[in-house]
């Protein structure tokens, strides 16, 4: 079997279609991946690091507003589905995955139009402008939350099956996140961590909670900058808090996430699709921030399903205070029955074979092909 995966710009794009690639590999060893990016964009970085080939074409976003730019989108779109025909042609493609982002337009529709079969895969509440347009054109449409089944209405086919991410982090082994952390097994941790960048906000907040960290006795925080603002972030918790205590443990970025976050008590962070997923497959509560600097302000609508399941409490960043943050996670952590509810609402969300799902509709795309 021979699966192209196409998706990009943005991580919460690239790493669901590396699981998925990931998943065919295990029920299928000797299934071949190609990965069709751009070189501007994270995934031309990533996909090599994964072991996975990888070619590019050239494409950029439409703009909402009317615009000259978007001629030259256009043209490069037709380009680009010219440039994706060569390369499915010469790989021979069984399948075509595309996970969002704008580069997999001109692939998937590339793909469409030969006759490949195609699923995209939606990982917010509200889907992206692409998937909405290739919707009419893929074989099937898978979505991560039951609300985006609406949006897709005239699709050949809709799944709910749940983001591929949460596959692996199902797995992961929660001692060796204690370890990592060099923490005895059991302890309580809070996660505070603003997605794989970091954000500002987030971190301003730490920095004011910092000298209140002492009012919860026995509490980790785990507090994760982004490597952009670890060196200013570090600086101002010296300043508000000379001595940093033994409970406050603060990294520019963790390469183990799925083990530190096997070991969580409870999360702190934005509301990305990828990192719900996870946070669902684990069954673990959350106070979510989302971000409002995302198209369609989608995050907010991903925290409100998780917030309306009873697994989150969602606060907006305008809201965001440390000394209140601080007093929403001490009122989650000192009342067991509420911990206990927000945990057994977020494994209700959590889909952990969400890969498998996917993988089982590519299985019968080929079959029928």
């Amino acid at each position: 079997m021979r699966i192209v995966l196409t998706g990009g710009g943005t991580g919460g794009h690239i790493y669901p279609a590396i699981a998925v690639g990931k998943q065919m590999m295990r029920e299928h060893p000797n299934a071949k991946l190609l990965y069709i990016g751009t070189e501007r964009g994270l995934e031309s970085r990533i996909v090599p690091e994964a072991g996975i080939p990888f070619e590019s074409i050239d494409i950029t976003g439409f703009k909402r507003k009317l615009s000259l730019d978007n001629v030259q989108t256009v043209i490069r779109f037709l380009k680009g589905v010219r440039r994706s025909k060569e390369l499915l042609r010469r790989f021979k493609a069984d399948a075509v995955v595309g996970t969002g982002g704008y580069v997999c337009g001109p692939v998937v529709y590339a793909a469409a139009r030969l006759g490949i079969p195609t699923l995209i895969h939606e990982q917010n509440v509200i889907p992206g402008l692409t998937n909405k347009f290739l919707a009419r054109y893929a074989d099937c449409v898978a979505v991560s939350f039951q609300e985006s089944l609406a949006h897709f209405g005239k699709a050949k086919r809709t799944v709910h099956t749940g983001n591929p991410c949460a596959t692996h982090v199902a797995a992961a082994n929660r001692n060796k996140g204690y370890a990592a952390l060099g923490l005895p097994e059991g302890s309580r941790i809070v996660l505070v961590v603003g997605g794989s960048r970091g954000a500002k906000a987030i971190n301003e907040a730490m920095v004011d909670m910092a000298p209140l960290l002492g009012r919860l006795p026995g509490v980790h925080f785990v507090f994760v900058t982004g490597e952009t603002y670890f060196e200013r972030t570090m600086e101002r918790i010296r300043q508000v808090t000379p001595i940093v205590a033994n409970y406050l443990h603060v990294h520019s970025y963790l390469h183990n996430m799925p083990e530190v976050l096997a070991a969580t008590t409870l999360v702190v962070g934005r509301a990305g699709a990828s990192s719900l997923a996870e946070i669902t497959a684990l069954g673990l509560p959350s106070i979510l921030i989302p971000s409002p600097n995302v198209t369609n302000n989608h995050q907010e609508a991903n925290a409100r399903s998780l917030v309306e399941a009873g697994a989150a409490e969602m606060v907006l960043e305008k809201d965001l205070r440390g000394a209140e943050l601080l007093d929403r996670i001490d009122a989650i952590l000192s009342d067991e029955h509420r911990l206990r509810s927000m945990r057994r609402a977020s494994e209700g969300l959590g889909m952990p074979d969400a890969a498998e799902r996917i993988a089982a509709e590519l299985n019968r795309l080929t079959r029928r092909g």
